[in-house]
């Protein structure tokens, strides 16, 4: 039982805890904030589903002041240099694909990339985290099987014409995930979260999107492996 022995030597006020939380409550809030601002752009990307995506990036917005408040109950300032360093290369990428027109693109990387990313780390966070944050993290987590399924919705009905910059928009951004999770791995550890319980997470709910939005079972195989250069 090691993960239950390593929650209960938890200490939410010691300061090695404080310092690694000030990163990882960083990359929450930066990435409830980044979600809010590709919704809005998405909306203007997809003007028929527009009231629906501004819904969409209201949630993220109570969603990063919801995680804002969660630094400010362990008196602990985020380090939101570090969140936007850690989100800048998706970050960009989307930025890039919505100035070109690449709907699909943007899709992936909001939708199922970050969403799937979100949707894992919050359900690996939820047993170890501090009571307010527990409460917190779950309400979200909620929410963010929503917007996935907005994403796979839209992709699904769109997937024969999607297919192709899909597989492409995958190729160029699923090995940024695997780099941000070992970029964070030992902050993640001291949380009591483990890099391979989050890559399992991510890979089972990014793998269902595909799957529901049209792809076989050796297509994800295949696709999920293009991950593994980001190791």
């Amino acid at each position: 039982m090691p993960q239950l022995e390593t929650i209960a030597e938890l200490d939410f006020q010691n300061e090695t805890y404080k310092d690694a939380y000030s990163r990882i409550n960083a990359i929450v809030i930066e990435g409830e904030q980044e979600a809010y601002d590709n919704y809005i752009k998405l909306g203007e990307m997809l003007p028929e589903e527009r009231e629906e995506l501004i819904r969409l990036s209201k949630m993220e917005k109570r969603h990063m002041k919801g995680f804002q408040a969660c630094g400010r109950n362990l008196e602990v300032s985020p380090d939101m240099d570090f969140g936007r360093e850690f989100f800048a290369q998706l970050h960009g990428n989307f930025q890039k694909a919505a100035a070109e027109g690449k709907l699909v693109t943007c899709l992936l990387i909001q939708s199922l990339i970050i969403e799937s990313f979100a949707i894992a780390a919050y359900n690996i966070y939820i047993p170890v985290a501090d009571p307010f944050a527990r409460k917190i993290t779950e309400g979200v987590v909620k929410d963010e099987y929503e917007h996935l399924n907005f994403g796979e919705e839209w992709l699904k009905a769109h997937f024969e014409e999607s297919k192709a910059e899909l597989e492409e928009a995958n190729r160029q951004n699923l090995p940024l995930v695997w780099k941000m999770l070992n970029q964070v791995e030992k902050d993640a550890s001291i949380l009591g979260m483990e890099k391979e319980a989050l890559i399992e997470d991510f890979m089972i709910a990014y793998g269902e999107a595909l799957s529901n939005i049209g792809f076989t079972t050796r297509d994800i195989m295949r696709m999920s492996a293009y991950g593994l250069a980001g190791v």
